[in-house]
């Protein structure tokens, strides 16, 4: 048990670092390499471990590769550039802080679009998490974005959050028959080819022989450890504990992202930051409570 403990915690690190990463290559590659090149590294490693786990190539029906595709724009290629964008000028502590509020926005949306029960706790939990996204995004100001808007690097976190939100309502809801690691790997190689426009019709691909030892490690440390690593140790904690104690652990996330920020970007932990990110988990954690009287069920 301890190992499994361990082995999410060491998730929620490595998906922390994607920021530090995403930041660090900010000024030196621009998005739409970041993002294919992440996803070229992922997809070639995600081939492997289907090809290891599943002794095949699944084949996708019609239907699947339609949401598929879905799965890639959004997930992948959406995400992706927003991502890298918003990081150009967002310290990596304020995007995590904000990103973190997915599974209270994929909550509310669930309610209100596919009749999903509530409850009062998990609208005080999706209240909290947005109450805290807004004192991070706005430096304490939440009254201040009614003047100033939220600035281009802002608005692409925010546009972060949206684009996981679809991916997931979209996954939830019309990816059936395939297993978690198959829908990734094909989800990554979809919105991997999706990218390669952009870069292409951009002319970035001659800038790749500048890139210097940090750049290359940063995009390795992303295609290798945040995504592929970081989504098998998930899935085994899934399998060995259970979904929704799992769950718990990406929490972690934002403070790791926060004092990863601090020691290797010796980015200021401000007090915003610090209750924005506590409201944040705090909210997340009461959404995802399991109602009294239930207990998560155990898996494997």
């Amino acid at each position: 048990m301890l190992t499994t403990y361990l082995m999410l915690l060491g998730m929620a690190t490595l998906w922390g670092g994607t920021f530090i990463a995403g930041r660090l290559i900010g000024t030196s590659v621009d998005p739409y390499s970041a993002a294919f090149l992440r996803f070229a590294i992922a997809s070639a490693f995600l081939w492997l471990l289907t090809l290891a786990n599943e002794r095949r190539i699944p084949r996708l029906t019609g239907r699947q590769v339609f949401s598929v595709l879905l799965l890639g724009l959004t997930g992948i290629f959406a995400y992706n550039i927003f991502f890298f964008r918003g990081l150009e000028t967002v310290h990596a502590g304020q995007a995590a802080a904000v990103i973190a509020m997915n599974p209270a926005v994929i909550a509310l949306l669930s309610m209100i679009l596919f009749g999903e029960r509530g409850g009062a706790l998990r609208l005080v939990g999706i209240g909290l998490s947005l109450i805290g996204a807004l004192i991070v995004i706005s430096n304490g100001r939440p009254l201040g974005l009614l003047e100033g808007g939220l600035g281009p690097g802002r608005l692409d976190i925010v546009m972060c959050v949206f684009s996981w939100v679809a991916y997931s309502l979209i996954g939830k809801r019309v990816l059936t028959g395939l297993s978690p690691l198959v829908s990734v790997t094909y989800a990554s190689t979809a919105g991997m080819l999706m990218l390669a426009w952009p870069v292409w019709t951009h002319g970035a691909v001659v800038h790749w022989s500048g890139y210097g030892g940090l750049d290359w490690s940063s995009l390795i440390y992303l295609g290798l450890g945040g995504t592929v690593i970081g989504f098998v140790w998930y899935y085994k904690g899934i399998q060995r504990i259970g979904a929704m104690r799992a769950s718990v652990f990406i929490n972690f996330v934002p403070v790791s992202a926060i004092l990863l920020g601090h020691l290797v970007l010796d980015e200021t932990v401000g007090w915003s930051l610090a209750l924005g990110a506590m409201l944040v988990i705090t909210g997340v954690y009461l959404t995802n409570r399991p109602p009294a009287g239930r207990t998560a069920l155990k898996t494997g």
